[in-house]
């Protein structure tokens, strides 16, 4: 593949039997704990995404070093910031991409400094990199700003079982993501710890962990979520796609993708085998009067992840809509709010922004591009993949830096190869 272009092209039939990655998601989280459960060998079936594997090697030869450099894992920056304070008698700064010393994690330090951790700014203030002397935390009662991203408050919960007082977490206005916080949970306890919400608060009881026989990640649904998309979009009634092994009963919020997408004229199949994707039944022209008839709402501040591709499937089939809850766009890979609102005018369709955490768009404000538009990913995985299925309307569409999926979804190109035409 070239790594500074794909063009795509796409044949006319979406015929595809996929076996989609496991969640990144819940490897970060599942290695955090087994981790703190003083164990090894216990997870299956691992992503082999770059955010997987930079935690893999901060918890193997990165422990080792001083210096800890994990890419542009967001999740590794946040869930080892939690760990290394922990880790009595061990000395790390821990750093990443140019990128990663922009995004925020002041919240997170200052939870920790309120329990006693020891932990200094190596570069601006409220960034990283950090330098982190871990110390034996009692635990305690710590409050947090939960808007802003709930891979902080997931952090705390991790350690809280292995503080000998546990964690009680005073959760300070809207929590961001309560899905991921609920999965946090849920993984949590099947490794043995005792975790209790109360109202706006957390309360973690100590007793460490359980060491389990095996943990066995589920698979991506927020990979699933562009195979959504390409149905939605691909011009065959007859679109069939098998997504192997995912399944409603999971703990990943985004799989409210189902139900997003169901907006759109997707339909969803479950066997035991896995999801089967079709178009919906019902005549285009039935749907098409539904959305003409009122704007559609989606609220996103549960499932971030799922907007770019979204947006980008809904503006293409021709969807009024008003999408909220995006405030944490603008602290991911990029700021996803201003590489949606630019990379979409190059497909001729103007979303507007809002306010701060609000996206709309109307079928007036589309005029499709004449020709194929070369789409900027800023370094963003969710931006390439979010705009693939574009080129089932834009023959030829290019996608820039494409090799950066591997921070998620490595096999994605892989995995599209199968509805692309001969060259």
């Amino acid at each position: 593949m070239n790594t500074d272009s794909l063009v795509l092209r796409f044949r006319p039939q979406l015929r595809a039997d996929i076996s989609l990655p496991p969640s990144k998601s819940i490897s970060a989280r599942a290695l955090i704990v087994q981790a703190l459960a003083g164990v090894s060998e216990r997870v299956e079936n691992l992503s082999d995404c770059d955010d997987t594997l930079a935690m893999l090697r901060a918890l193997g030869e990165g422990r080792r070093e001083e210096m800890v450099d994990i890419g542009a894992s967001g999740t590794a920056m946040r869930f080892l910031t939690a760990f290394f304070a922990t880790r009595e008698g061990e000395e790390h700064v821990l750093t990443g991409t140019p990128r990663m010393l922009q995004r925020p994690i002041g919240p997170l330090v200052d939870a920790f400094r309120s329990l006693g951790a020891d932990i200094d700014y190596a570069g601006e203030t409220g960034f990283p990199p950090l330098r982190i002397r871990g110390r034996r935390l009692l635990g305690g009662r710590v409050s947090i700003a939960a808007h802003v991203s709930s891979q902080y408050i997931s952090a705390l919960m991790m350690v809280g079982p292995i503080l000998p007082r546990g964690l009680e977490i005073e959760l300070e206005g809207t929590v961001a993501s309560l899905p991921y916080i609920i999965m946090t949970q849920r993984l949590m306890e099947q490794w043995g710890a005792r975790v209790e919400r109360r109202g706006a608060s957390l309360c973690v009881k100590p007793g460490g962990y359980q060491p389990v026989a095996t943990y066995r990640i589920e698979p991506d649904w927020s990979a699933a979520s562009y195979w959504f998309s390409l149905v939605a979009l691909s011009p065959d009634a007859n679109a069939r796609v098998w997504l192997r092994g995912l399944s409603l009963r999971s703990i990943q919020g985004d799989s409210v993708c189902a139900e997003l997408f169901r907006t759109l004229g997707v339909d969803m199949q479950e066997t035991a085998e896995g999801i089967v994707l079709t178009k919906n039944a019902e005549p285009e022209t039935a749907l098409r009067q539904a959305w003409s008839e009122s704007v559609q709402t989606f609220s996103m501040g549960d499932c971030p992840d799922l907007a770019q591709g979204l947006v980008v499937a809904a503006a293409l089939r021709g969807v009024p809509f008003r999408m909220t809850g995006l405030e944490s766009l603008k602290i991911k890979e990029t700021d996803r709010i201003a590489a949606l609102i630019s990379e979409m005018r190059k497909l001729g369709c103007i979303v507007r922004q809002e306010d701060e955490g609000t996206l709309s768009f109307s079928p007036s404000d589309y005029r499709p591009s004449a020709s194929p538009p070369r789409i900027d990913t800023f370094d963003d995985h969710r931006m390439a993949m979010a705009f693939a299925p574009a080129a089932w309307q834009f023959p030829g569409l290019t996608i820039m830096q494409p090799q950066v999926v591997t921070k998620s979804y490595p096999r994605f190109w892989h995995d599209l190869s199968c509805l692309l035409q001969e060259d």
